[in-house]
């Protein structure tokens, strides 16, 4: 399966899945993509949040903890017994009314006909009851083996926006935590909050140095609230625990609760918020520094109090600008490179937390709910997604075992056969319209019954984050595919990343599970790498250096392969794929080119330049290094991207520039972006990794020209005596046998260097004439792009593969001499 049938076939799933009456799953979908989400800056007016508003007595100092600890938690509520059912009378005065009407309904059978009002019951009763219920409620809205579709759909409209409280409370808790009043910390604040949420509200304001800045204060009595849910909850979940041990069979409530739990605590401490930022920053700035984070003021901050940077712009699900699918495509990028790459990412991943600014980049707010992941997580995703390509199912019902789907020690067996028929008929020709979803979702809930299968937070979140990206891309562009914005990034990860199971995962990506070297799925990648190239380039607003935007599956159609190139090696029957005459026409210039190409001296200098190029015009190149150049890989790709040129000039300088790094745009539009990665310092790996595929070439090519030379020059029937002691044979052909697998060989390095060559064939490459001035241009800078990479490339390459070359040599040699 290739990434652009997958691409279609997952078009054509998300269609069928539009089109089938499914509620459950269309409210999954909504849940995910934020379809549903309220936008509003408040709340209702009619919207009353019920909080533990304690009073301390004078000689009470005991403090609640910070980060979050249950012991501690029920250690502090279990000496309080008064405020702990003081809250249980306050909730269950709440939800007492929900609950006997929800009885009534079961008892005569009306629970069908009162979904949609009971879930709407459920909504407003779950934000009356707090921080703690309301963030409980948006963590259940995309979680289908729990809730109704009814409820799914309430739980998604949930208002994380209350009534805002009185700003004299907030001012005081702006003096109590900075120390001193907002007027010597502020020289502007506006006098009412801009915006009100379940845990603070928002004030716009102005420091002393000029800065327009957001300040984030927090709700009084938020800790005290959270804290005394989270533990009657808790001990609701150890009850269930003790007495329904069937119910924790299926899930661990109370695992689930401390998970979700000591995230939730992480959003109550504004200064690792304000940090979460500055680290979130620091590590795109390099990678994606288009990308916008605000700002944070640390010596403003403090637990309750946030300072950013204020920043302007609008709602990226609310744009109408023409630049919204390259902003996607920047998102997409930045949560993949979160979770594959740095193991830390944005996990309130909501449509306004996604902003377009009004130079036209992206802007990431919020960072008070992270989430971390370690390196089995990332490496087993990228795995999985290899394992997909191929099919191989039952790599990747392991998988699912890595990524904690499935606990360790599960009998899989009986699983394979499932996911082996979902994965096929999505897979196969006309995707998910052969997909019987009623069957499908029947097999897949006899799965969750049957077997601990559980969803992980983590994936969760990240493929909420996702699909709330897709869900804004789809509305300005009904044919924007996930995969084909992913797999660039993917690309990019395996081919720069030299980690043992990355390069693993490369491996079996290119070779599969027959571990035959699979040239196609080789330039897929590389094509990919040189999308992600462009994609992470544009959406720069006006930085410098922006390219125009581009999408995955537009930069795939301008990456043709070619197919110019014609192979000289017999078919799989002997015969061989030209004539004599066309395959002496034909002087591939590598390793021995028959005739020989006239080698030129190398030394006009650059135009412009003073300076003299790598040999003084005086004194021309060595015959054997300017042969030695054309002969190799390097001379042939140089030759063939330059239009057919042999190197007539390497114009050049003193001292080389360093490489350009990968994206960036200084290379000429003529040389590969690929082809510039395979000689750059980030292409060592890559070049390691194709090393065995480069000798296995330069062999089958060295045969076959040396067989052509052998017929030309009439020994074809001559033997060579063997003359070593043991040898089980007497004599060896001197013309070499030339194999159906050499050939499979040399189409493989042909279909890679059309891929690099943008299609050049070797006609053109090895034609004659005049040099015409735009041809000595593009040759010109063709070689400026390429000269400050070729020394160290070569000085790293050339040993390698004459060792390996020999070697194979060798080895081929004792098997014809000394083999049966």
């Amino acid at each position: 399966t290739s990434v652009r049938q997958m691409a279609s076939q997952m078009k054509d799933m998300r269609q069928s899945i539009n089109d089938i009456e499914d509620e459950r799953l269309k409210a999954l979908m909504a849940g995910l993509r934020g379809s549903n989400m309220n936008s509003d800056d408040f709340a209702s007016t009619t919207t009353r949040m019920n909080l533990m508003e304690m009073q301390r007595d004078a000689d009470d100092d005991e403090q609640l903890p910070l980060t979050y600890n249950p012991d501690a938690i029920a250690a502090y509520w279990g000496r309080r017994p008064v405020s702990i059912i003081t809250r249980i009378l306050q909730l269950g005065g709440i939800a007492g009314g929900f609950m006997s009407r929800l009885v009534w309904d079961a008892l005569t059978g009306r629970l069908k006909d009162t979904e949609i009002d009971r879930a709407i019951d459920l909504r407003n009763i779950v934000t009356s009851l707090g921080p703690a219920y309301i963030k409980l409620g948006q963590a259940l809205s995309i979680r289908p083996d729990l809730l109704s579709p009814a409820a799914m759909n309430e739980m998604q409209k949930l208002c994380d926006k209350v009534p805002s409280f009185d700003s004299n409370l907030a001012m005081a808790v702006v003096k109590e935590e900075l120390g001193m009043p907002w007027q010597e910390a502020f020289a502007e604040l506006t006098p009412e909050p801009i915006a009100a949420a379940s845990l603070g509200q928002v004030y716009k304001g102005k420091l002393k140095t000029g800065e327009d800045v957001a300040v984030k204060v927090q709700r009084p009595y938020v800790l005290e609230t959270v804290t005394v849910d989270l533990y009657i909850i808790r001990s609701m979940g150890l009850t269930i625990n003790k007495y329904f041990p069937g119910v924790t069979e299926r899930a661990d409530v109370v695992g689930l609760l401390d998970e979700w739990a000591a995230r939730f605590f992480d959003e109550l401490d504004y200064v690792k918020e304000g940090e979460n930022s500055e680290r979130f920053a620091e590590l795109f700035r390099t990678e994606l520094p288009q990308l916008v984070v605000p700002r944070t003021y640390a010596q403003y901050t403090s637990r309750r109090v946030l300072t950013s940077e204020w920043l302007e712009g609008e709602k990226l699900s609310q744009s109408t600008n023409d630049d919204v699918g390259a902003l996607v495509n920047i998102g997409v990028i930045c949560y993949l490179q979160q979770l594959l790459e740095f193991g830390f990412f944005h996990s309130d991943p909501h449509p306004g937390n996604l902003i377009r600014t009004p130079d036209g980049r992206l802007a990431i707010l919020d960072f008070g709910l992270m989430c971390e992941v370690d390196d089995d997580i990332k490496f087993g995703m990228i795995e999985a997604i290899s394992h997909l390509i191929h099919r191989d199912y039952e790599a990747i019902v392991n998988d699912f075992v890595t990524l904690q789907f499935i606990p360790p020690g599960t009998d899989l067996q009986p699983i394979l056969p499932v996911l082996a028929k979902v994965f096929d008929q999505a897979l196969e020709g006309g995707g998910a319209k052969n997909i019987n979803f009623q069957e499908l979702a029947a097999d897949l809930a006899q799965i969750t019954f049957d077997y601990p299968f559980r969803i992980p937070p983590y994936f969760a979140l990240i493929i909420r984050a996702i699909s709330v990206l897709e869900g804004i891309a789809l509305v300005g562009n009904p044919e924007f595919a996930l995969v084909d914005e992913a797999y660039p990034y993917i690309a990019k990860r395996l081919l720069t990343t030299d980690t043992p199971r990355l390069r693993e995962a490369l491996r079996y990506m290119v070779y599969g599970k027959s571990n035959v070297f699979d040239a196609d799925r080789l330039i897929d990648l590389l094509g990919a790498l040189e999308e992600y190239s462009a994609a992470s380039q544009s959406a720069r607003g006006n930085m410098e250096g922006s390219l125009p935007p581009v999408s995955g599956r537009e930069m795939r159609g301008q990456l043709g392969r070619g197919d110019g190139f014609t192979s000289t090696m017999p078919d799989s029957g002997g015969s061989t794929s030209s004539s004599g005459q066309e395959r002496q026409q034909m002087a591939f210039p590598f390793p021995f080119p028959f005739p020989f190409p006239s080698p030129v001296p190398l030394g006009v200098p650059a135009p412009g330049s003073t300076q003299p190029g790598l040999f003084p015009a005086a004194m021309p190149m060595p015959t054997f290094v300017s042969t030695m150049l054309q002969m190799s890989p390097i001379g042939f790709v140089l030759q063939a991207t330059n239009g057919g040129m042999p190197f007539a000039a390497l114009p050049g300088g003193g001292v080389a520039p360093a490489a350009a790094p990968l994206g960036s745009s200084s290379s000429s539009g003529n040389t590969r972006e690929a082809l510039l990665f395979i000689l750059s310092p980030q292409g060592t790996w890559f070049r390691e990794f194709v090393m065995d595929e480069l000798v296995k070439s330069v062999d089958a090519l060295s045969r076959d020209q040396l067989f052509l030379l052998v017929e030309r020059l009439g020994l074809h029937s001559v033997m060579l005596p063997v003359l070593l002691p043991g040898a089980r044979r007497s004599m060896l052909p001197l013309a070499p046998k030339v194999t159906p697998e050499d050939r499979m060989v040399v189409d493989n390095m042909t279909k890679i260097i059309n891929f690099l060559t943008r299609g050049q064939s070797v006609a053109d490459v090895a034609a004659t004439g005049p040099v015409t001035p735009q041809q000595l241009a593009r040759q010109q800078q063709l070689v400026s792009d390429l000269m400050p990479l070729l020394p160290s490339v070569a000085s790293e390459v050339l040993p390698q593969l004459v060792q390996r070359f020999v070697s194979r040599i060798g080895a081929r040699l004792v098997r014809d001499v000394y083999g049966p």
